[in-house]
């Protein structure tokens, strides 16, 4: 499979993003004075689209799939479209339930194994949730001390509307698909949009 390897504090410089956004608690410890060079409108696009694929960790093939996905669908606009899809995916899922403190390590999670959806073991980060469907942490794995170590730090974290996760349980529900509104990611799905339809 592969990987961006690029340093994650770097990258999250490079783009404007607060590592908190990826679930990374740790601060950069370089103190940058440089004036911010003047970008393009093609230079603004492209970074939109950077930032979206880092933070969902998509490469740029599926990414564009989920373009091609967002411009058939028949409710909200393209770019909401995109967002939601991104949205849904398996591995951000169990990262916004707080089963997982980074979507890497959802990532993780899920291809080994750990987690059932619908009562059926899904191995797919990039799995689409529907409206209804149950997730579980796998029976076998709710005691590990991986798991332990994960509530205890994902715990305080705020579940959004669109879902709902008992941790005691180690379970969790999709409530409703989200809306533009409830995606509090830091990426302008308009410049995305403009920059695939030139």
């Amino acid at each position: 499979m592969a990987r961006d390897m690029t340093p994650v504090l770097k990258k999250c410089r490079a783009l404007g993003i607060e590592p908190a956004v990826l679930g990374i608690d740790k601060k950069s410890n370089r103190n940058r004075n440089a004036r911010p060079k003047k970008m393009s409108e093609y230079g603004t696009q492209l970074k939109e689209k950077q930032k979206a694929k880092f933070i969902y960790g998509v490469l740029e093939k599926p990414f564009r799939n989920y373009f091609v996905k967002a411009q058939k669908l028949h409710y909200g606009t393209v770019g909401e479209n995109l967002m939601i899809l991104l949205e849904t995916r398996l591995d951000n899922v169990l990262f916004r339930m707080g089963y997982a403190r980074t979507r890497d390590e959802a990532k993780q999670i899920i291809s080994h194994k750990s987690i059932l959806v619908n009562g059926k073991c899904v191995n797919i980060p990039s799995y689409r949730v529907s409206v209804g469907d149950m997730i579980e942490v796998k029976e076998s794995a709710k005691s590990s001390p991986r798991f332990k170590e994960i509530i205890e730090k994902t715990d305080a974290m705020a579940v959004p509307e669109w879902m709902s996760a008992d941790h005691e349980k180690m379970t969790g529900k999709i409530n409703a698909i989200p809306s533009a509104e409830q995606i509090d990611v830091p990426v302008n799905a308009v410049a995305i949009v403009e920059l695939y339809s030139k």
